[in-house]
């Protein structure tokens, strides 16, 4: 489990037509140990190798690389780092699977005074999880919803996310990961199976 809040931007040394990544993170590689989990850019991966140099091995399954961002994935790309949640550790965020529920694309992006506002397209199926003044994860950082729309919705960046995480240099039409509340995802099909 994890909150949302990155820890540091790791970068993306090498990668196997996406299967298999090795990410330079000195912080999430401080303490990890073979098996632990660390969310890469908000999804869940298990750490297969550590090099000792800051940096960790992962792989990623082809269900991962269908539903996720990770495929495209190049070396020296940016990823939004985080360990797993320590039992005695503050939820700063909000609850955070590492289970990606699909991949939107940045629409658009206003730049504000101190922070920018972004749009984010995903697919009706799953905007209809998204409530306003709810979580969202995207690319691992957890977000407040602004706005929604039938297949759209909007976030605020503010200072610390614009400079702390790779949502600063969101372009338009980039890819992100996106998993909503799981509050949202239970209720939705306690409703599916009671008619």
């Amino acid at each position: 489990m994890f909150t949302g809040i990155v820890e540091e931007v790791g970068a993306v040394l090498t990668s196997q037509d996406g299967s298999q990544l090795t990410i330079r993170g000195p912080l999430a590689a401080s303490d990890a140990r073979h098996g632990d989990s660390i969310a890469v850019d908000g999804v869940c991966l298990t750490v297969t190798e550590l090099t000792g140099d800051g940096s960790f091995a992962v792989d990623v399954m082809p269900e991962t690389l269908r539903r996720t961002a990770l495929g495209g994935l190049r070396p020296g790309d940016p990823v939004n780092l985080e360990r797993s949640l320590r039992a005695d550790a503050r939820l700063g965020g909000h609850v955070v699977q590492g289970h990606v529920d699909g991949v939107g694309t940045v629409l658009s992006r206003n730049p504000g005074p101190r922070w920018d506002t972004v749009r984010i397209g995903l697919d009706r199926e799953l905007a209809r999880l998204v409530a306003e003044k709810g979580a969202i994860t995207v690319s691992g950082v957890s977000l407040t919803v602004t706005v929604v729309g039938e297949d759209w919705f909007e976030v605020g960046l503010i200072p610390t996310t614009l400079a702390d995480t790779t949502l600063g240099a969101l372009a338009v039409g980039a890819r992100v990961n996106l998993e909503v509340d799981v509050l949202a995802k239970y209720v939705a099909r306690l409703l599916e199976t009671q008619g």
